[in-house]
């Protein structure tokens, strides 16, 4: 086949390659313009969200939250676990036999100390005293003949009507029957302490337990559980404190002074209680290194339950005027804590101080810091030494970091239209960007055609 059938032909010949080649590269072009319009579009629109105040761009002022440095009294306290304990808790046992005829209480009762419990039946107590009390009469009679017989003989005697040996016999039978009196004496005692037996009263004020017998039970001596009561009103809790945390404590205790104790929750977060620290152990215990303390509370509502598990907060002393700021501001680095002071120009300096005690969430410091300084204490880890920040209810500061061609970016155009588009687009008109120097417009070019 020859050049000519090509040219003049319906078949496709080296002719359309330049053709063909041709439109590849205008479309690829056309392409890599659009999505190099997309990617910086897109780069746009993340600027534009993190241009306003508080983004990461350099210069930019951060929004932070800020506290006033202050005084005020900071408490010096010890935190320990401590156990509600009852000053008295008594199991109430009868102290005779015999058969139970009454239950005088209800359970869970508040009582007061003499308050009848139970009965045991009283009838063969007041029969034996009974019995003991005419016994003692009829030795008292008899004691009584001895010594009038004495007193006869003792005349007779001065007379010389009877012998020395009647006479002594007649005074050692009064003593003989002063003593059989005496016995009886004491057997009337020990039946009337008897009789008293039977009815069983509280020995202390406080609260019954559930009972442990019914009526009709036959009680024993020493050994059947009638009930427990237990003293509530005042309570005690024991709580214990290393021994190196003891010497200003005793001190104080020794000088007469009332340490205050609060009770608190497992959690720690609701006090149950208020009361003083009462005593302390006589040893520290050599195990565990620490000494045991009780501290005593009124009780009035019941806060307090025996056995009940709290967290004791012994306060020691109080530093008064510290000078104190939230916890929040404090900053731990390397060579110790700091804070960020907020300066009149709305930029921050690092400010390393020393702290005292805390209460709290609020820190005392000791150096660094004085009254009606302004610290921060939201947004710290994301701040440096001179950094602007913006004060809660403050307007942006005007950003000279963000340039003359980011506000020209934000400039409406008269259009309503953005009129700096992004950056390396060039500028938009009507709301289309600009095509990029050499980019094509869509249609073939000229040479070539």
């Amino acid at each position: 086949m020859n050049p000519q059938e090509s040219q003049t032909g319906g078949t496709a010949g080296p002719i359309d390659a330049p053709s063909t080649r041709r439109r590849y590269l205008i479309w690829s072009a056309i392409g890599l313009v659009v999505v190099a319009a997309i990617i910086l579009f897109a780069r746009w629109r993340a600027g534009a969200q993190v241009l306003p105040a508080g983004g990461r761009f350099a210069g930019a002022a951060l929004t932070v939250g800020v506290a006033k440095v202050t005084t005020g009294d900071v408490p010096i306290t010890i935190n320990a676990l401590g156990t509600v304990t009852p000053l008295a808790t008594v199991t109430v046992h009868p102290q005779v036999t015999g058969p139970l005829v009454k239950i005088a209480f209800t359970e869970g009762q508040t009582i007061k100390a003499g308050d009848l419990l139970v009965q045991i039946d009283p009838r063969p107590f007041q029969a034996s005293l009974d019995q003991a009390a005419g016994q003692l009469k009829r030795d008292q009679a008899l004691l009584a003949n001895a010594k009038v017989d004495s007193e006869r003989y003792k005349t007779l005697l001065a007379q010389n009507s009877v012998s020395d040996q009647t006479y002594a016999t007649q005074v050692a039978t009064v003593a003989q029957d002063e003593a059989v009196v005496a016995s009886d004496q004491a057997a009337l005692e020990a039946a009337q302490l008897n009789l008293s037996y039977t009815r069983i009263t509280s020995p202390v004020t406080g609260l019954v337990g559930l009972r442990q017998v019914d009526v009709g039970n036959l009680m024993q001596a020493n050994s059947t559980s009638i009930v427990l009561v237990t003293q509530v009103q005042p309570m005690s809790v024991l709580f214990t404190l290393p021994e190196d945390s003891l010497g200003n404590i005793l001190q104080r205790l020794r000088e007469g002074q009332k340490l205050m104790v609060d009770a608190y929750d497992r959690s720690l977060s609701s006090k149950i209680a208020s009361g003083v620290l009462s005593n302390a152990d006589n040893e520290i215990d050599p195990t565990t290194g620490t000494l045991k303390l009780r501290a005593m509370f009124d009780n009035s509502r019941f806060e307090l339950f025996p056995n009940q598990f709290v967290n004791v907060r012994l306060l020691v002393d109080t530093i008064h005027n510290a000078i104190v700021v939230p916890g929040a501001a404090m900053q731990q680095g390397a060579s110790g804590s700091y804070v960020y002071v907020v300066a009149d120009n709305s930029t921050v300096k690092m400010r390393a101080v020393k702290t005292g005690p805390s209460n709290g969430d609020q820190m005392s410091v000791t150096d660094g810091l004085q009254p009606g300084e302004t610290v921060v204490v939201d947004g710290a880890d994301q701040l440096r030494d001179g950094a602007r920040v913006i004060l809660p209810g403050a307007a942006p500061p005007d950003s000279s970091a963000f340039g003359q061609g980011q506000r020209a970016r934000r400039r409406p155009g008269a259009d309503g239209s953005s009129s700096g588009g992004f950056p390396g687009a060039g500028t938009s008109s009507g709301g289309h960007f600009r095509r990029p120097q050499g980019a094509s417009s869509g249609a073939s070019p000229s040479s070539g055609q």
